[in-house]
């Protein structure tokens, strides 16, 4: 068994529209912190210079949102309504884990230009795959928008999927799609210029909307899935962090692959 990993780095030195703060505190900051603790709250005094090295441990501390580097987004990221169940939409620390450790099939759009297809590429290319989805499956999109990683470039760079395509993999059973792309959905900008030259509220963020609807998610901001050398054949494996009451949560994703089919 080889394990790819496909998830992409919380990394605060790259490019982020919502930057990422990273503060370390070091192994003898940690040392003095804690004797400096232990005295203030429970009278203790402690000399760290008799620690090696006169270090304890590191601590990092970040500031982030849950969408930043590779996550899942619940149903609740989606908006307040959820008109397949009585109550709100769930949050990501209410998923059902089997969601996430499933068959993968990575559909291979990294032809299309920045925008958006439709269920006629999708369908195209499930019949190029030539492997039947299965209820609860998980779809993957190659758009190879990875290559943009830690740039602006990364979030107006890509391909996502209008309504009818994501509703094509959800009439197949599928409930969780991934895309190496910053969103399933197309970059922001292509979106509100097709807005603004149509004013068609059916290109605004098609592929979260449906989210209210219909119960799903999505894993956004993949990496490495030209590491895949066949479209199926493995497990795909991304368990969201158990973040109480949030709408996303994130995931160190990997692909699990039998020897010999990579």
């Amino acid at each position: 068994m080889r394990i790819v990993d496909l998830s992409s780095p919380i990394d605060a030195t790259g490019w982020e529209p919502e930057p990422v703060t990273h503060h370390i505190v070091s192994p003898a900051e940690g040392a003095r912190h804690m004797a400096d603790e232990m005295r203030a709250h429970f009278g203790i005094d402690f000399d760290p210079k008799v620690l090696d090295d006169g270090e304890l441990l590191s601590i990092d501390t970040l500031t982030l949102t849950t969408h930043t580097g590779t996550h899942v987004d619940a149903p609740a990221h989606y908006g307040t309504r959820a008109s397949y169940r009585n109550g709100r939409p769930r949050t990501i620390d209410e998923l059902p884990l089997d969601w996430f450790y499933r068959p993968g099939i990575v559909l291979d759009l990294t032809d299309a230009p920045p925008g958006v297809v439709g269920a006629d590429r999708i369908r195209a290319e499930l019949d190029r795959v030539g492997t039947p989805v299965r209820p609860l499956d998980v779809v993957i999109l190659h758009t190879g928008a990875d290559r943009w990683i830690g740039t602006e470039k990364y979030f107006t760079e890509f391909v996502g999927l209008d309504g009818p395509a994501v509703h094509l993999l959800l009439d197949l059973g599928v409930r969780v799609i991934g895309t190496d792309a910053f969103s399933l959905d197309a970059p922001f900008g292509d979106i509100l210029r097709r807005y603004a030259q149509t004013k068609d509220r059916s290109v605004l963020w098609p592929a979260h909307f449906a989210g209210r609807d219909r119960e799903f998610c999505q894993v956004e901001r993949l990496a490495n899935l030209d590491q895949l050398t066949r479209p199926t054949g493995f497990t795909f494996c991304c368990f969201p962090v158990k973040v109480a009451r949030a709408g996303a949560g994130w995931a160190r994703a990997v692909a699990l692959v039998e020897d010999g089919l990579v």
